[in-house]
């Protein structure tokens, strides 16, 4: 097609917009017409989106994000709901271990008695006992700590037999900082050993302590 063609028809397509000076949309071209359906369409979609559909697609992201947030909630209930019979399960295995710790944790009135059965199962092994110092107590959160610097003289398996004895007694007692040594003047050994009994607190402790 030649320049001149070109401009010819555009001339035409020019030339058909003139009828838009008529007022009466239905005697427009079929070109003019359209591009103003098109005009209106483009603008009416801008002013749908600016004032209606933005709002709307964010509300809409919003409740998307909302959706996924209480799904995420409910698994977990879920979760909980069919963990509960075990974790209750746990909680009621743990009180009862601890019920049973707690009665080996000695009152004030049984502490000499403890000591006087740590001191007999040194003697019933047939130990000499060079030290035997009940330390200053040590308040803990709901409990006392109670040491005690022991050294005993004797051969090495009464030694082992007496910290077996020790691990039996129905009370907590631990053997803590062992240290053996050849005793002087001797052919037994010397063990030098800090015992740590327990005591828990009892009412009129725990509300002194919380005062």
């Amino acid at each position: 097609m030649s320049s001149q063609a070109k401009k010819m028809g555009l001339q035409q397509h020019l030339d058909s917009f003139a009828c838009l000076k008529n007022s009466d949309p239905g005697t427009w071209l079929p070109i003019p017409r359209y591009f103003m359906l098109s005009v209106i369409l483009i603008v009416v979609m801008i002013l749908g989106w600016l004032f209606v559909w933005n709002e709307q697609w964010n509300n809409m992201e919003q409740a998307v994000a909302k959706e996924k947030e209480l799904r995420d909630k409910w698994l977990e209930s879920k979760k909980a709901a069919a963990s509960l019979e075990l974790y209750q399960q746990q909680k009621a295995d743990i009180e009862r271990s601890f019920g049973v710790l707690l009665k080996q944790l000695p009152n004030r009135s049984e502490i000499e008695t403890l000591l006087v059965e740590v001191n007999q199962a040194g003697l019933g092994r047939g130990l000499q006992f060079d030290l035997f110092k009940p330390d200053a107590e040590q308040v803990k959160e709901f409990y006392a700590e109670l040491p005690i610097s022991v050294k005993v003289v004797g051969s090495y398996t009464d030694l082992g037999t007496f910290a077996a004895d020790i691990a039996r007694l129905p009370r907590i007692v631990t053997l803590n900082d062992i240290d053996l040594a050849k005793a002087p003047s001797s052919v037994q050994l010397a063990m030098n050993v800090k015992l740590k009994t327990f005591r828990y607190l009892e009412a009129d402790e725990l509300q002194g302590g919380k005062k």
